[in-house]
């Protein structure tokens, strides 16, 4: 009859070791962050996330402009649209590839070194695309350019949190993304408008002086966050066999499709269903980028009150929007109120969803938060796809918001079947 062997159960204290491990770990990071936040004035702590947000000014200027500027890009090299768009699909895949790329082979650096020298890779992609003599250099350029986009909110967003302390870093990773959201507002008309007065060129020449000003800026009141502990890549790369991460990269990936599957056809939808004349689409723009500021920062309240109930409760508020948009859309002011609110509520899960990763991620941190944007991409192309499909198939303008719906629909159940399961661990 076998007998209880005296030996240690060396699995479970292997487990024992590892979730240890990553508790310290946590418990390093958390006191490194109250650190910080004590070490520096409110006013030093404001400053540097302003430094921040203006490269996110910057790089959503970049990402978004692309696309009112594609015409202007098509008359200047002679070829027709579907081959101009490349240059926007090229800038979305250097988001994809750049950020777990970078984000790994710079595990090691300092961040505040890191962050000027993304900002100095997105400078040089965006003087490059200025002076592109074809199509084809332009493209490589648009690629350069993306590449650092991941990585760069990626970090910031942690230095952010750092720098703020505990019980304000989802408002403080908001205040960063505000500055993608304010170049909806601000940035992207300028752009559009400096391209058809003067050249695309010079719009992106814009954008680099951006580039170098945030270089500057970052290295004048951005303060070093004290060193947490060293992380190997192979730790950085570990995040991603953690179902909390994967879920919630899904959810970015595939719920974040909806708001984008109505954005990429917004035009033809606003002037050919709604009847706004189309002289009126920079205005239209800019009240869908007032959208986008208003629920970065709700967003970021909301999920530091409560994270996986904030998120659930806006991605059902979002379905709901997104399918009441197709019958809204038949009218100007109701498209417009339904495209501010199509805005907003998209813009919402963004910090949730940055703060997340960063929760779950253990010694991953800065590669699960530059993942997001990644999944956002993905989610780019995935919701134009999408809304490009059922325009095609004759559904009319409208089809993308039903589309788009459903998307984020499932997106819902992958977040609320993430929030259960997290919900278990924890009271395990």
């Amino acid at each position: 009859m076998p007998q209880p062997s005296d030996r240690p159960d060396t699995t479970a204290g292997a487990a024992a070791d590892t979730a240890a491990t990553a508790d310290t770990a946590a418990d390093t990071a958390a006191a490194a962050d109250t650190a910080a936040a004590r070490q520096f004035s409110p006013a030093r702590v404001n400053l540097a996330i302003l430094a921040l947000a203006l490269g996110g000014f910057g790089i959503g200027v970049t990402e978004f402009a692309a696309m009112g500027l594609l015409r202007s890009i098509a008359e200047s090299f002679g070829v027709a649209e579907p081959e101009a768009g490349t240059v926007i699909s090229a800038y979305a895949l250097g988001v994809v590839v750049g950020a777990p790329l970078l984000t790994v082979w710079t595990s090691r650096w300092r961040r505040r070194t890191l962050l000027m020298v993304l900002m100095g890779l997105f400078t040089v992609g965006n003087a490059s695309a200025a002076f592109a003599p074809s199509l084809e250099t332009l493209v490589a350029a648009r690629f350069l350019a993306g590449i650092p986009h991941g990585a760069y909110f990626g970090v910031a967003s942690l230095v952010a949190a750092s720098l703020a302390g505990p019980g304000k870093q989802a408002r403080a990773v908001a205040s960063v993304l505000l500055g993608l959201s304010v170049a909806n507002v601000i940035g992207v008309p300028v752009a559009t408008w400096l391209g058809d007065a003067a050249g695309w060129e010079r719009a992106f020449l814009a954008v680099g002086v951006i580039g170098a000003l945030t270089v500057a800026a970052i290295l004048v009141v951005v303060p070093e966050p004290p060193a947490g502990p060293v992380v190997r890549a192979r730790e950085e790369l570990a995040a991603l066999a953690r179902p909390q991460i994967l879920a919630t990269l899904a959810v970015g990936a595939v719920g974040f499709g909806g708001m984008f599957a109505i954005y990429t056809y917004i035009q033809w939808t606003m002037v050919d269903v709604a009847g706004i004349d189309r002289a009126w689409m920079p205005a239209v723009l800019a009240i869908y980028g007032l959208g986008m500021v208003a629920g970065n920062v709700l967003g970021g309240i909301i999920a530091d009150r409560n994270l996986d109930g904030g998120l659930v409760t806006i991605t059902a508020i979002m379905v709901g929007i997104l399918a009441l948009f197709a019958v809204a859309a038949h009218h100007p002011v109701t498209a417009i109120v339904g495209l501010f609110l199509v805005g907003s509520t998209g813009s919402a899960l963004v910090p949730g969803l940055q703060t997340r990763l960063m929760r779950y991620a253990g010694r991953g941190q800065t590669l699960a938060a530059a993942l997001n944007h990644s999944a956002l991409n993905a989610a780019n192309a995935l919701g134009a796809w999408i809304g490009g499909v059922v325009i095609a198939l004759g559904f009319g303008y409208t089809s993308p918001a039903l589309a788009g719906a459903s998307l984020a629909a499932i997106g819902l159940v992958i977040l609320a079947a993430a929030a259960v399961g997290a919900r278990r661990s924890e009271a395990a």
